[in-house]
């Protein structure tokens, strides 16, 4: 497995994540000794669903152990987060945010409070787990050619081999009768670590054969409180310079050896580590003692956790409570619009109540 550390800031791990990140950047194959068989690029968004994915909506941290910097958006606009583009005409982007704040606001006293934003976090999150399960469905119909309703390790091989541009034929061929696949390290080291992903998916009693739920736990461990504790394993072992299955500030935050190229890149580390270490003394570490334990991120990574959305939703509040009465007014969250939907709207004063 990786021993090195990516040169890039936040790129904190080593085998299995950085296994995830080739992964999520779809980075090709490339085989030593089966050239021959590799005959397309992968291009289809059909190939890249059966790869489980770094990034899952409504997570704070990404497999990969990164802080999720869209997670505001995601928990605060659900499937909706795609119509608040950049450039978007921004009277339509605030009329959208004002019957948000009329769905969040289910007492209608024209206030957002703590409770009704973790009522609203929990329901977006839902909706995170209602699109995968409808993904999931298609992807599963990718790898299951028998319909049989079930998935051997072989047929995802072959398939997974397929999505990174080798010719899916041959490599059945060749896994029917048993001829050794020699991939290059790369790709040897990705299968091996989906192979262990692949037998932790596959619940008691233990057949080595994924049927659609367990397909979905494969691909999102948050469906699965099993699998996101083996996500949370994956993390810590990854961070955890000690190995003592703990992590401390100084492993959370710790950057990549080499020099820092200029002023530009700098000021990116040290953002980052601000972020890092906020979320780690805030949040993730429950108890302040200055370590997190497995069950501290667990508990942190857990998108279903109550406690967790009623924190969110308090962080959220704080961000925009200018009058500082612990809620939310209309006009507070089009002021801040660009923190809970990537988009700022200009002139939203002027225009707040004659559309509300």
């Amino acid at each position: 497995m990786f021993n090195q550390r990516r040169s890039q800031p936040g790129c904190l791990c080593a085998s299995a994540l950085a296994v995830f990140a080739i992964l999520a950047l779809n980075v090709q194959a490339r085989p030593a000794n089966m050239s021959a068989l590799k005959d397309k690029h992968p291009n289809s968004k059909e190939d890249n669903e059966i790869l489980p994915p770094d990034h899952l909506n409504g997570l704070k941290m990404e497999m990969d152990g990164h802080l999720n910097k869209d997670f505001h958006q995601e928990v605060f606009l659900g499937k909706e987060m795609e119509e608040f583009e950049e450039d978007s005409e921004p009277r339509r982007n605030r009329k959208k945010l004002i019957e948000i704040f009329t769905k969040v606001d289910i007492n209608k006293d024209r206030s957002v409070s703590a409770k009704e934003m973790q009522r609203w976090i929990m329901e977006k999150t839902e909706e995170h787990f209602q699109e995968a399960v409808k993904e999931n469905k298609l992807s599963f119909l990718a790898v299951d050619p028998d319909g049989d309703g079930h998935v051997t390790w072989d047929e995802y091989r072959v398939k997974f081999l397929a999505s990174k541009g080798f010719n899916e034929r041959e490599v059945a061929l060749k896994i029917k009768n048993h001829e050794e696949l020699k991939v290059d390290e790369e790709t040897q080291e990705v299968l091996e670590s989906l192979k262990d992903r692949w037998f932790q998916a596959d619940n008691p009693p233990a057949d080595q054969l994924l049927n659609e739920e367990e397909f979905l736990s494969f691909l999102h461990p948050e469906h699965s409180r099993g699998m996101l504790r083996y996500m949370v394993k994956e993390i810590v072992r990854d961070l955890d310079q000690d190995g003592n299955g703990k992590l401390t500030l100084a492993e959370f935050i710790s950057l990549p050896m080499g020099t820092v190229e200029n002023q530009q890149a700098q000021d990116i580390d040290d953002d980052w580590v601000r972020e890092r270490k906020k979320e780690f003394e805030e949040v993730i570490d429950s108890n302040h003692d200055m370590i997190v334990t497995m069950e501290e991120l667990e508990e942190y990574m857990d998108p279903m956790n109550e406690y967790n959305a009623l924190n969110e939703a308090k962080q959220m509040i704080a961000v925009a409570d200018e009058n500082q009465n612990h809620n939310l007014e209309l006009e507070e969250i089009l002021k801040y619009s660009e923190y809970f939907t990537g988009s700022k709207l200009m002139d939203y004063a002027r225009n707040v109540h004659e559309e509300f």
